[in-house]
């Protein structure tokens, strides 16, 4: 009798050197070469964003992030975990099992996805396109700036104005209190 292998939807998350990361190319090799010596079915992988890691691992002090769905059969997560640890160039992974997973969960843009997005718009915005802000209530790149120039501007008037002055009590209160350490003075002096 065969025994069936089902083979479950996972999420790994890898941790590779952000210098190593730069190539591409050369990462998501690595990474699909680990994956199919466990007979895995690679499903998505993306860079998911770089990050300055909490403390250094292997004298590193940042890393890039690569986020992969893959199929495997759940006797072989040991075995791609065995292999990142003896491997040089990823640093770290954690892998969980995602069966309730949606396509279009696996497919939402990732920080380093959004990032790369802005950037274009910004590079698109300040060549001089036509583009219009998707509405008129949310501010774009320059009526932020000249906003945030208002408020430097008035928190400058605000920084003369403001002049070190004695303060004389107004209150009976503060009379009073100043009478008390009057008295206190009188009465260590004697």
């Amino acid at each position: 009798m065969e025994t069936v292998v089902t083979r479950k939807l996972y999420e790994g998350m890898f941790l590779v050197d952000s210098a190593q990361a730069s190539d591409w190319d050369a990462t998501i090799t690595i990474l699909e070469s680990v994956l199919k010596r466990a007979d895995a079915e690679i499903v998505s992988i993306r860079k998911w964003d770089e990050r300055r890691l909490a403390y250094e691992i292997n004298g590193k002090s940042r890393g890039a992030y690569i986020l992969c769905y893959f199929r495997a059969d759940g006797e072989k997560i040991q075995d791609i975990e065995k292999a990142v640890q003896l491997s040089e160039q990823i640093m770290r992974v954690l892998i969980l099992s995602t069966e309730q997973m949606t396509p279009e969960d696996i497919e939402k843009d990732t920080p380093a996805m959004k990032a790369e997005k802005e950037k274009e718009e910004a590079a698109g915005n300040a060549s001089g396109g036509d583009s219009e802000p998707e509405s008129p209530d949310e501010p774009t790149a320059e009526t932020g700036e000249a906003e945030s120039a208002g408020v430097a501007e008035q928190a400058g008037e605000a920084e003369e104005s403001t002049e070190p002055q004695e303060l004389e009590p107004s209150t009976e209160a503060g009379a009073s209190a100043e009478a008390e350490s009057e008295q206190t003075k009188e009465q260590a002096q004697e």
